[in-house]
């Protein structure tokens, strides 16, 4: 067993790890943000660390975590849940510096990290799901797919391809609001897990949101039991259920061997949960897979109440090498289970009429938790503490557990617990949890994942009545919350302020600029979700009064405005209006592409034309004539750079490894004889000016997108090949070899079914 775990994460879930820690008389080191000082699992920790950053950025910094441990005699690290928690290169990090990383390995990381390969996983398991795109997709490629999905009555769900817990993810129901939902998810995506890509999937409308809990040790894989995880505001989870009350027997077993199945095809090792929607009523498609987490949920307490294990203490297990046999733990088996388990997340936040959540700041002047029997409950609060507003909104889970097999008892005791509740000195979420609580549909959980949106308006009425009939006491006057540093007189009301605690990602005005009412100042980011700050009247920007990158609070000023005459600054901005003038933001996409342009590489092009030789780009015009329609050639995967980011710079990496040294897309090739149609063709070129043409993994990958498209479109495939072979330097990957693709089986797959040319 380990003598020493380091805790790369924070919040209640930091807290939950230390004291596992200590029951097992295991040393626990604890991070923490500057911003973070005073979190209670700095204070329950046997050594706290502080790291040299604010907000989310410091538990992302897989270097300065990594040092830490090795600094303090650590032999393994908890990475927790969220963060750096899914990411193989911080698990292969971990192993390069001799740390235990205690969840699964590398591989299973960047597999399950890929929600597109673990959809692959899925169908070669025999698991059915939604019908969706193979890969990362275009907005082209997304409008193609919801046409397809609408004309059968369907919406569909735009997704991150990495990461989750509603981050990168928009319901899509009409045409129009596909660009904004795609260009979103993508931002978001990228912020959040450092990989832009997105995917798009068929929306199941009143679906249930069902789990499987699995753990392995790499040989054996064992069903610790399902969760319901239906309730949920934006695909976000409100309220966990173990096991499902509702879900008829057959279909337990079917989703659970499911789970089961994939684990064992993977050999997978410690905690992860397998994702399911489920429509009772469908006779075709009764349940689908979604993705998988590959790590501890934030809901793995419900489990533990139900089956009376520690999930924590066998996940640490695992990872020193115990095998499931001596846990107790039977292979291809469920585990035993007792009774029902609820958890209600306590947020930070309250939601609006349309939905949207907004994170509250302030001190918690009173925060009193419930107790008695079947009561538990997991948190980092406690009175006197100013959360900061650069996290989750999460403060609390309370965990209601009965051993009655009657989900009625396990109800009334949740309600009884939630009235117990109080918090004051910010806002929360509680009222709308007993609202939920209360609610007939709960009794029968005649519920959907859309539950929430759907009756947004009766549960919003619902919880003002309950928060009028709760006797509060008075905060104390000396408040010290964090929107108290900004008062009304700091400025005139022409001030805009930041209208939640967030983060400023950009502006979109300059000082001098005539805006009309409506006119979209800046993007700010809370709630893992990026939202646009409009200009709520017309006026001229007189100062820009933050940064961005800088860490918000609520009521902060951030752009003054002088009057103007509203109907003029429209006038004028009609007739002014530039059609070929640049936006800012699209001078920053331009000037991203440059560095992969011929034109901008001279000295590259140069020392090619002097060997003889010509450039990927050259060939691919001269195939495609793209000097007479730029349009007979769409590429794919132009702002990939070389997997080297952890012993290069960015900077350096985008200017000599543009698209990672292979040009791909889809062409035309005689398109003006044969048609757009009939001429396309999917064209993959090495650049033997980047890095000698070799095959990084990120080529890797594109190849292996194209060659997708090219079995699933059946087009002709043209491979202008030179180049020189494997490629050892891609220090991102997460294992030696780089061989965990698809690359070489598919394009033999294709001999037989299109035409193949290659040019060499």
């Amino acid at each position: 067993m380990f003598t020493k775990v380091l805790i790369a994460n924070r919040g209640e879930i930091a807290v939950r790890l230390v004291r596992a820690l200590r029951d097992l008389g295991i040393g626990s080191v604890a991070v923490h943000a500057r911003d973070d000082a005073t979190a209670l699992h700095v204070r329950l920790a046997d050594t706290a660390v502080a790291l040299d950053a604010t907000g989310p950025s410091a538990y992302l910094d897989i270097a300065a975590i990594v040092a830490v441990a090795r600094a303090q005699g650590c032999d393994a690290v908890h990475p927790g849940y969220g963060f750096l928690s899914e990411r193989a290169d911080f698990a292969k990090a971990c192993a390069d510096a001799g740390l235990v990383f205690i969840g699964p390995t590398p591989a299973q990381l960047a597999l399950f990290g890929d929600k597109a390969r673990a959809r692959e996983l899925a169908t070669q398991c025999d698991v059915p799901v939604m019908p969706g795109s193979p890969g990362a997709v275009t907005l082209a490629e997304a409008e193609a797919f919801f046409a397809e999905q609408h004309a059968q009555g369907a919406g569909v769900m735009v997704k991150a391809i990495g990461g989750g817990g509603g981050r990168g993810m928009r319901a899509v129901l009409s045409a129009d609001a596909l660009p904004e939902a795609h260009a979103r998810c993508v931002s978001e995506a990228r912020a959040a897990f450092g990989v832009d890509g997105v995917y798009v999937e068929r929306l199941m409308r009143h679906a249930r949101h069902i789990e499987v809990q699995v753990l392995g040790d790499g040989s054996a894989v064992a069903s610790l039991g399902e969760r319901e995880c239906t309730l949920q505001r934006r695909f976000q989870k409100l309220v966990e259920i173990a096991p499902s009350p509702t879900l008829p027997e057959d279909l337990r077993m079917q989703v659970t061997q499911a789970a089961l199945r994939m684990a064992q095809a993977v050999g997978y090792k410690s905690l992860g949960t397998f994702e399911f929607l489920v429509d009772t009523e469908s006779k075709t498609l009764p349940y689908v897979f979604i993705e998988a987490n590959p790590r501890l949920q934030v809901e793995h307490t419900v489990t533990e109440a139900v089956t009376g294990l520690d999930l924590v203490q066998l996940q640490i297990a695992v990872a020193a090498g115990e095998p499931l046999s001596k846990l107790g733990i039977e292979a291809n088996r469920t585990a035993a289970q007792r009774g029902f388990a609820i958890q209600w997340r306590i947020n930070a936040e309250t939601l609006d009429a349309e939905g949207n959540a907004r994170p509250s700041g302030g001190t918690l002047s009173r925060f009193d938790m419930p107790s008695g029997p079947g009561v538990r409950v997991d948190t980092h609060g406690y009175a006197g503490l100013a959360p900061s507003p650069h996290y989750d909104t999460l403060l609390a889970k309370l965990i209601v557990q009965s051993a009655s097999p009657h989900f009625a008892d396990v109800q009334r005791r949740s309600e009884r617990a939630l009235a117990e509740c109080h918090i004051d000195g910010l806002a929360t979420n509680l009222t709308l949890l007993r609202a939920i609580a209360a609610r007939p549909e709960f009794a029968t959980q005649a519920v959907h994942t859309r539950f929430v949106e759907a009756h947004l308006a009766d549960l919003l009425a619902d919880a003002g009545r309950i928060h009028g009939a709760t006797k509060k006491i008075a905060a104390p006057a000396s408040g010290t919350g964090a929107a108290a540093t900004f008062s009304s007189e700091d400025s005139d009301e022409l001030t805009v302020r930041a209208p939640m605690p967030a983060k400023l990602v950009q502006f979109e005005v300059a000082v001098g600029d005539l805006l009309p009412a409506g006119a979209q100042l800046g993007v700010l980011e809370a709630m893992k979700m990026e939202h646009l700050l409009h200009a709520p009247f017309a006026g001229r920007v007189v100062a820009l009064l933050a940064e961005p990158g800088d860490y918000l609070v609520e009521g902060q000023p951030l752009v003054q405005l002088e009057a103007v005459d509203a109907e003029a600054v429209e006038a004028t901005a009609l007739a002014e209006q530039d059609l070929d003038a640049i936006r800012p933001d699209l001078q920053k996409v331009i000037d991203r592409h440059a560095p992969t342009l011929d034109a901008n590489r001279e000295a590259a092009v140069a020392k090619r034309h002097k060997q003889g030789g010509r450039t990927a780009r050259a060939n691919i015009a001269d195939l495609c004539s793209t000097d007479a329609d730029p349009g007979n050639f769409i590429e794919y995967g132009a702002l990939a750079i070389a997997a080297q980011t952890r012993r290069r710079t960015m900077e350096d990496l985008i200017a000599n490894t543009p698209a990672d040294g292979m040009v791909t897309g889809i062409g035309s090739v005689n398109a003006d004889k044969f048609g757009p149609e009939k001429s396309r063709c999917l064209v993959m070129a090495y650049n033997y000016t980047v890095l000698a043409g070799t095959q990084g993994m990120r080529n890797h990958h594109k190849k292996d997108r194209m060659l997708a498209l090219a079995h699933q479109l059946k087009l002709p495939v043209v491979l202008f090949a030179e180049g020189c072979g494997g490629r050892p330097g891609d220090t991102d990957m997460p294992i030696v070899a780089g061989l965990n693709n698809h690359t070489f089986s598919q394009f033999a797959a294709l001999s037989g079914k299109v035409p193949v040319v290659g040019v060499v």
